[in-house]
């Protein structure tokens, strides 16, 4: 039987509730809610985490280590590779992946107790491979300040990857470690098409404002890039959607660009799908087409996807190896390859993190 404790603790609600059904986390979580707009409707669980750093076997990717302080994520995007993961939980990958929000609130603890092991070796850390960071809730439990802070103190590089121009609020801590060690601060823009943004992820910040933040991250010295992704066949993949994302890159002096065409695996296919049947039927056809018994479209039809962004980076090269060795320059400026984008996963430059 399911108990309840409920008060009032500034314009917010608290339920103290058995949450074993969040498998595997905690015996008990505390439930709080919140009045402001953004987070009507929807439930963070509170939990104690028992480790922080995730370990990435084999490399493939660039990066050795995550932390992800949250799981779910109220952005809601429709395509989100990480919605599947909820189902760990015993979870549904729609609707409670968007509004059963894990929080984990003791996580800028383990960081700094994990980072401070003898064993410690100081590779990159990368923010933003699950679920978004900087998710509206970050604003409210602040927690990415303190691990960047233990980051930085253990002199351990960072990545992050974000829809949130909210990263902005942290922009002095990562100018100041940008002086000492290798920080990259990336945006997820897949479309400007208002109406295509609004239609697939339509609880993240304004796309333009995300532009803006790469620029402003560039002024003050921080490598910032670009990633346009998914690319989503019919939806914003048109050379008319993605130049403009191409153009406003290029003036606000982006370090990397790069795009990568959908992948649906598992429930995440459902969801999307059922996306597809109700706002846009025209396009179910083709879909299932490109998705029958695939996770990931043909080498041919992501070429075909991806194609209005190749070449980007060739473009750019010469002027960042003015200000970076030849070996960064080079991995961080180009777009990806066709073996980038292989059946196997989607890997992407080192300091480039896939949020999809």
């Amino acid at each position: 039987m399911r108990t309840y404790v409920r008060m009032r603790w500034d314009q917010q609600r608290v339920e103290k509730e058995d949450a074993s059904r969040l498998f595997g986390l905690a015996e008990e979580a505390v439930v709080r809610t919140f009045d402001a707009p953004e987070a009507l409707g929807i439930r963070f669980h509170e939990v104690r985490a028992k480790s922080a750093l995730n370990r990435v076997p084999g490399g493939r990717f660039g990066f050795g280590w995550t932390i992800n302080p949250y799981r779910g994520c109220t952005h809601a995007c429709t395509y989100c590779f990480a919605r599947r993961t909820h189902t760990y939980l015993d979870l549904n990958a729609g609707r409670d992946f968007e509004r059963e929000i894990v929080v984990k609130v003791n996580v800028p603890e383990l960081v700094r107790g994990e980072l401070a092991r003898k064993s410690w070796k100081r590779e990159l850390v990368a923010l933003g491979t699950n679920t978004d960071p900087y998710q509206w809730v970050e604003s409210r439990y602040r927690m990415l300040p303190e691990i960047l802070a233990a980051l930085e103190e253990a002199e351990t590089p960072v990545s992050v990857l974000t829809k949130s121009p909210l990263v902005m609020r942290d922009v002095e801590i990562f100018e100041r470690m940008a002086k000492r060690l290798p920080v990259s601060v990336n945006l997820s823009v897949p479309t400007l098409d208002e109406q295509a943004w609004r239609a697939t992820e339509p609880h993240t910040p304004s796309p333009a404002a995300r532009l803006d933040a790469v620029a402003e991250l560039r002024r003050r010295g921080i490598d910032s890039g670009v990633l346009i992704a998914p690319l989503m066949p019919g939806i914003n993949d048109s050379p008319d959607q993605v130049q403009p994302i191409i153009d406003r890159a290029r003036e606000a002096g982006a370090t990397f660009l790069g795009g990568v065409a959908l992948h649906l695996r598992d429930e995440v296919k459902d969801v999307f799908f059922a996306w597809l049947e109700t706002k846009r039927p025209d396009l179910l056809p083709r879909y299932e087409k490109l998705y029958r018994n695939r996770s990931y479209m043909r080498p041919e039809a992501r070429k075909q996807t991806t194609r209005a962004v190749r070449g980007w980076g060739r473009s750019t090269r010469r002027a960042k190896e003015g200000r970076q060795s030849p070996q960064l320059a080079d991995t961080q400026s180009r777009g990806p390859s066709d073996r980038d984008l292989s059946d196997e996963g989607t890997a992407v430059p080192p300091h480039q993190v896939p949020l999809f």
